[in-house]
């Protein structure tokens, strides 16, 4: 599960986020619902936390991941299943005449930001996270600080590895970390737990999300059997599961239900939206 604490400045902020969990359980009841904490079962829970927070809330559904391990694991998946991977090579759809003979069946344009000149509305949005070592840590599931700027969470790895995020800026600048994210990562960790304060910074990375003007992403065909996957900003893997599950649906039927049930934007070949 998730934990989500905040500090008392920030009480109100935290109420609009339990509002809006509670607004997405009706729209999915099947998602476990959200557990209250009081500071007894805060400490049951988090025994890390136990003297810092005075309530928070459990998220008890959510798993976590190490995203670089996943990435490997997919690459180790792919290379047994014998899918051949042309890495560090440039590609376009154009390049491509899918369903023809010695052409693919379909093409699945994922570049992100590499594809902004087929998406006009395309921006990036900068984010950088800090990863540290930190061995009087022992926090046990991801944590999430509610913060008055942009969600902060603190991701367990292993070994006492932290990974904390993420700074959320209206810009594609690629330059290293500003003196002014790295403060506000570091001393949001360290407000959740005073072990942060002998951790030793291991990288502070920089990246942009792929945005679309709502935040949410999108599924196009505007051409037969090219696919359009775009706009994941930061929710990638967390979201991608329910987008697989999408893009099946189109690849296999031409229509989306989860699609119509989420408000999720896909357009077919000719433009027309099946979901807005």
């Amino acid at each position: 599960g998730t934990l989500i604490v905040w500090h008392r400045q920030d009480a109100a902020d935290a109420a609009r986020l339990r509002q809006q969990l509670a607004a997405t359980r009706e729209q999915v009841p099947e998602l476990p619902a959200m557990e209250p904490l009081d500071a007894a079962r805060l400490a049951e829970v988090e025994p890390a936390l136990a003297t810092r927070f005075a309530s928070g809330m459990l998220l008890p559904g959510e798993g976590q991941l190490d995203n670089r391990q996943l990435l490997a694991a997919l690459a180790l998946e792919m290379q047994q299943l014998g899918v051949k991977a042309h890495w560090n090579q440039a590609a376009d759809p154009a390049d491509f005449t899918p369903g023809t003979s010695g052409q693919p069946g379909w093409v699945l344009d994922c570049r992100g930001l590499g594809a902004r000149s087929a998406w006009r509305a395309l921006r990036g949005v900068r984010g950088e996270v800090a990863r540290v070592h930190a061995p009087e840590v022992t926090l046990a599931r991801p944590t999430r600080l509610v913060h008055p700027r942009y969600p902060i969470y603190i991701a367990p790895k292993e070994n006492h590895v932290f990974v904390i995020g993420a700074t959320e800026i209206e810009t594609d600048d690629l330059s290293p970390a500003s003196v002014r994210s790295a403060l506000e990562l570091l001393s949001a960790a360290y407000a959740v737990h005073p072990g942060f304060a002998e951790a030793r910074i291991l990288e502070i990375a920089t990246q942009c999300r792929p945005t679309l003007p709502d935040n949410l992403p999108a599924v196009r065909m505007r051409t037969p059997r090219v696919l359009e996957v775009n706009g994941l900003y930061r929710h990638g893997y967390m979201i991608a599961p329910a987008l697989l599950d999408v893009v099946l649906e189109l690849l296999t039927t031409g229509d989306s239900p989860l699609a119509r049930r989420f408000d999720l934007r896909v357009e077919t070949a000719e433009a027309k939206e099946l979901a807005v």
